[in-house]
């Protein structure tokens, strides 16, 4: 028989919440739940009224507590070969397929069947639920969140972010600056390439720059062991410009992100990126005085760094059982809560982001019932009080 878990997971993952489109439905889904155990949920509308987030508090209201945080939007499956439908929960091997089942719906669905079991039981500290939108575009919905909490007279003393870690404790994410650049030329006939400004080439030199600034990083910046990839990073994701074959072109734009480990500031990597743009723009300005690389920040978020030795770190591992920690390469909203409330974060859940934004994502049942024991053993804590 399937657990209380798969069939919410099945339920969750029948909603289509790519970040580009609505979230309301699943978010009024959670609230039914909750509500038909007694628990009512805010629901914080964004602008449109089409996406929210939802905040819900199970046990006592004037006490501090565990929250569990999740983000309800996932990743497109556009240009993607699935073999399972991404939406509708498919079971083969021990693996449950659907898009969002390891990033990041089984979690929700794990937390949202503890906080069904914990409305039924006597907790002497509350557990608390956070589900935001837009993660995936860049921490976008869950500010409203904070900005909510941070008004608030008590906020939880502990937040888990269930992003997929395989259900060992995270400590640390980089941080991340996406951006813009736009490079300005002068447009003129393909016969007469000399008389103009390719803004392509602007962007080519600009790229080369960002280059040559990973290699300097590599080989004498900060460095962090504890990463996959132990330095901070900078990736040029798409690039798009021209209209024509024989128009020289006025106008290209690219974006790309830089993801920094604790040890490297981003304002000060956003102003060595600066600096490269400027000399690429001097070197002809002089000749074309419209010549210009334009950097704007689309999206950032802080990187989280919690103490091996914080007490959230050693409260989670009796949660899991887990004797040691690590860091993941994907950020989460953890960092937000950290930097804006000051509220000690961990990153811990079931399945693993190998399987998140690919065709056929899929998450293995037994991560979901080893999320389903910590939420057990959670439960239990939260009978006791902290």
């Amino acid at each position: 028989m399937p657990t209380d878990t798969v069939r919410l997971l099945r339920e969750l993952i029948a909603f289509p919440t790519v970040s580009r489109t609505p979230n309301r439905d699943l978010i009024e889904f959670v609230r039914a739940r909750l509500q038909a155990v007694g628990v009512d949920a805010l629901v914080l509308e964004d602008s449109s009224g089409t996406k929210a987030n939802l905040y819900a508090t199970i046990g006592p209201q004037d006490q501090a507590g565990v929250l569990l945080s999740g983000h309800t939007d996932v990743v497109p499956t556009d240009g993607q070969d699935w073999r399972e439908p991404p939406f509708a929960l498919s079971t083969r091997d021990g693996k449950l397929y659907g898009r969002g089942t390891a990033d990041m719906k089984g979690f929700i669905a794990s937390a949202l069947a503890a906080a069904e079991r914990a409305a039924q039981v006597e907790l002497r500290t509350p557990l608390h639920i956070a589900l935001s939108y837009d993660e995936e575009i860049g921490c976008v919905g869950v500010r409203s969140l904070i900005d909510m909490l941070a008004l608030a007279p008590i906020r939880p003393r502990f937040c888990i972010v269930g992003e997929p870690t395989g259900m060992a404790v995270a400590t640390g994410h980089k941080g991340k600056v996406a951006l813009r650049a736009v490079c300005r030329g002068r447009e003129a006939h393909s016969a007469l390439a000399p008389t103009g400004l390719n803004a392509i080439y602007l962007a080519s030199e600009f790229i080369e720059r960002l280059r040559a600034l990973q290699a300097d990083i590599v080989a004498d910046g900060a460095r962090d062991g504890d990463y996959d990839v132990p330095y901070t990073t900078i990736h040029v994701g798409t690039i798009q410009g021209g209209t024509a074959l024989n128009i020289v072109p006025n106008q290209c734009e690219l974006l790309f992100e830089v993801r920094t480990i604790a040890e490297d500031n981003a304002a000060h990597m956003v102003d060595r990126i600066e600096a490269a743009a400027n000399a690429v723009v001097s070197a002809v300005r002089a000749d074309f005085p419209e010549a210009a690389v334009e950097i704007t920040a689309t999206s950032e978020y802080p990187g989280l760094a919690t103490a091996p030795t914080a007490e959230i770190v050693s409260f989670v591992k009796s949660l899991t059982g887990a004797n040691e920690t690590l860091k993941v390469a994907f950020g989460t909203e953890g960092g937000l809560f950290n930097a804006h409330l000051e509220m000690p974060v961990v990153v811990c859940g079931p399945g693993s982001m190998a399987q998140g934004h690919k065709p056929d994502e899929f998450i293995e049942a037994a991560q979901l019932q080893r999320c389903d024991a910590m939420m057990d053993v959670l439960i239990t804590k939260l009978q006791a009080g902290l």
